[in-house]
């Protein structure tokens, strides 16, 4: 099977692309840095099956960055039969730069000009048959995002892997032609492949070069000595990327060919767009009141603020199947709670007829399918189209390039803390899982940088702890009557970025002192999602969820389930007998450790199940929600309706058996959300971490919980323990200066 490449400038379109012929799952944001990893998929419309491979997002082959690095070597090393350059049209002459690295392999390369809906609509044109002229390479116009011309470009693509083709330089027109042919000569004496792009590269003093062929750099020196440019003097590096523009400008460019229209000369309307979203100071409220549209819009029962013009209009409804679906005497629900009332509704229906099924059956089957199964993998699974809206919307917000100007706009901001807006990118995908978030780290230029946003990573709330928000926030409610699902939710995601940010301040104050690095980003235009690329996102997104709830949440909610009816004795228990349970005894010992946290022995005999609730999380933090499920059953004292809210329900049942307080369920959410992630997350940390910060992480994730739980509960429970806090937290900020004031001063003094 034929192997294609693709390979193109971060925002290109080039994973648009890649989604569009084959299919695949593979992650589309519109930001630099999304694809950390070469990801692979089949194209079935050629002659034969070829197999597409998704390369990283670079500007040039040089080993500046990881990306680029993952992809000189598998152009160079995997060889393969094409490589597809994905250019962004509507910059040309930056793209093509790539382009011009590229060339200098021996591969077949076809030049795909995408975007090419957005150059006619902006009045300009491109001569594709010019362009070809010039590089020397196949040039078809393409919109990977409409899927415009992408048969013709396969069907060229492939003649070319049928081709052998030797690699040019725009550089053999330069001054440095000679060095160049010189060292390309000894490269083929050592029957090196690619020999004039490894030429090139030593010319350039390439780290991975100089590494690797030493005994060629003589020649290098040896020339510097007599070669002196008017501009940058013996800089060679600087000499070659000032050939390449000069070649792109003066060859490249003209095939395209500008409008002069003065209406063009005007702002595009990306640019006015940006005028007000990235605005000093709208920019950072306008991206905080769509976060907040989007939690409403996902989790509210009141969508309107209007609940009291629906009151007369509910009872109309009672007793039928839009009772509480659509709108309740509170208002008219959100997208995410219709969504999740008709996936709660057939649970609900599900789980009685298996109870029918069940009635004749022996009283531990019983329990154990319906509460220990159904309970649990329910309980979660009702928050399925809730965490599917709020991927959607996050999505929306990454695709139309705003993710981008996000970053930007926090930047002045993260340096104040000693990041970057770059760190910004791998905290947002943090909302969708951590894991990916923190490979994303590999794109982030120092390990200070690096290890700080790996820590804070977590406390953005990943879609595996939205049930336990949701739950939570939903029992708060149910039980006291008081406050808005989606504002409390709203809140502790902020609460998370809080508390990131507070703990980046700290680490950046202590451990890891030291300059900022710069950062540099193109902001792309805005356009309208890609639709298949969402609702491929989607689907991954669904399948990943519905695979671990039906394989490791199934499987925790029927060991909590067992241990929760045996005695250490292994007798079966009675769900009014749970107390006595190895769950229980095991429990037990480690609550006190949670009094300061709310949750702990203040209450009643059942506090352990808070305790055992969290510790699942490790393993999986839809674990929490399930073995509230299974556990809810015993604390009621018979079985509760797991479908409709079910995990709302189990939180509900917890409450009212434990007597737990307001400010104690808030802790038990902000101990979830900012304690050690799931094991997943974990082993991954582990991977990406420096050597020797993997234990001081765990330590820092599991101290940041307790201690941000302890002042919510505290705080919340007796008012005036603020000033405590306060006062703690100014004399760990004197003692911080002063350390680092003792610092400064001894370096001074040392130089």
């Amino acid at each position: 099977m034929k192997r294609f490449a693709l390979a193109g400038n971060p925002n290109c379109g080039k994973t648009t692309l890649f989604n569009s012929l084959t299919g695949s799952s593979a992650y589309v944001g519109n930001w630099p840095g999304v694809t950390v990893e070469k990801k692979e998929g089949k194209y079935k419309k050629c002659k034969e099956p070829i197999s597409i491979v998704d390369l990283p997002g670079i500007y040039s082959l040089s080993p500046y960055t990881s990306e680029e690095v993952i992809s000189r070597n598998f152009i160079i090393d995997e060889k393969p039969d094409c490589v597809i350059n994905v250019v962004d049209s509507t910059n040309l002459e930056r793209n093509l730069y790539l382009t011009t690295q590229l060339l200098e392999i021996d591969v077949p390369v076809i030049i795909a000009l995408n975007m090419m809906d957005a150059v006619r609509k902006s009045g300009d044109s491109i001569d594709p048959l010019l362009l070809e002229k010039e590089v020397g390479v196949p040039v078809v116009c393409i919109s990977a995002s409409k899927e415009e011309g992408l048969d013709e470009l396969m069907d060229r693509a492939y003649e070319e892997s049928l081709k052998k083709r030797e690699a040019t330089s725009v550089l053999l027109n330069s001054n440095l032609s000679h060095l160049i042919n010189d060292i390309e000569l000894s490269f083929k004496g050592l029957k090196v492949d690619n020999p004039l792009f490894h030429a090139i590269k030593l010319v350039e003093n390439d780290e991975i070069e100089i590494k690797n062929h030493p005994q060629l750099l003589g020649v290098v020196d040896e020339f510097k000595k007599y070669f002196k440019d008017e501009t940058f003097g013996s800089d060679l590096e600087a000499i070659v990327a000032d050939s390449r523009y000069k070649h792109i400008t003066s060859n490249f460019s003209k095939a395209k060919k500008k409008n002069n229209n003065e209406m063009a000369k005007t702002f595009s309307t990306s640019d006015k767009i940006d005028r007000v979203l990235t605005n000093k100071w709208l920019g950072i409220p306008i991206f905080l009141l769509l976060l907040f549209f989007i939690f409403h819009m996902t989790f509210s029962e009141n969508l309107f603020f209007l609940g009291g013009l629906f009151t007369n209009i509910a009872p109309s409804f009672e007793g039928t199947f839009f009772e509480g679906l659509f709108w309740t005497s509170s208002g008219i629900n959100s997208i995410g709670v219709v969504f999740a009332n008709l996936l709660g509704s057939t649970t609900s229906w599900l789980t009685d007829v298996v109870q029918g099924w069940l009635s004749t059956s022996p009283q531990w089957v019983s329990g154990l399918i319906t509460n220990g199964m159904l309970g649990g993998v329910f309980a979660v699974l009702s928050f399925l189209p809730q965490i599917l809206l709020l991927f959607l919307f996050f999505s929306i917000l990454e695709d139309s390039g705003y993710m981008a100007r996000v970053a930007f706009i926090l930047d002045r901001l993260f340096r104040r803390f000693g990041l970057t807006g770059r760190s910004l990118m791998p905290m947002i995908m943090g909302f969708g899982c951590s894991i990916p978030a923190m490979i994303n780290t590999r794109t982030l230029s120092n390990d200070n940088e690096k290890i700080a946003t790996i820590r804070v990573i977590p406390f953005f709330s990943c879609g595996a702890k939205l049930p336990i928000l949701t739950a939570v926030a939903g029992g708060i409610i149910q039980q006291f009557g008081i406050g808005n699902a989606d504002i409390i939710t709203f809140s502790m995601y902020l609460l998370g970025m809080g508390v990131a940010i507070v703990s980046i301040l700290l680490m950046r104050a202590t451990i890891m002192r030291g300059a900022v690095p710069p950062f540099i980003m193109e902001l792309p235009a805005y356009h309208l999602p890609q639709f298949k690329a969402l609702m491929i996102h989607l689907w991954d997104k669904a399948k990943h969820f519905l695979k671990k709830a039906f394989t490791v949440i199934l499987a925790f909610t029927i060991i909590i389930w067992f241990f929760s009816h045996f005695s250490f004795s292994w007798q079966y228990l009675e769900d009014v007998d749970i107390d006595k349970s190895i769950l229980a005894g095991l429990g037990q010992l480690v609550t006190p450790l949670f009094t300061p946290l709310g949750f702990g022995s203040q209450l009643s005999s059942f506090s352990w199940v808070f305790v055992v609730a969290a510790f699942s999380g490790l393993i999986a933090k839809e674990n929490v929600i399930s073995t509230f499920g299974v556990l809810g059953a015993c604390v009621a004292g018979s079985i509760i309706d797991v479908g409709g809210d079910g995990g709302i329900a189990a939180v509900a049942t917890m409450i009212q058996g434990t007597g737990i307080t307001i400010p104690a369920l808030i802790s038990f959410i902000a101990f979830n959300l900012l304690t050690i992630p799931c094991f997943a997350a974990v082993v991954t940390a582990k991977a990406e971490l420096p050597k020797n910060k993997f234990v001081g992480t765990l330590v820092f994730w599991l101290a940041t919980s307790y201690i941000v739980s302890s002042m919510i509960y505290l705080i919340g429970s007796w008012w005036w323990t603020s000033f405590i806090f306060l006062g703690a937290f100014g004399i760990g900020v004197f003692a911080i200066y002063l350390v680092n004031k003792h610092r400064d001063n001894k370096q001074r003094t040392a130089k």
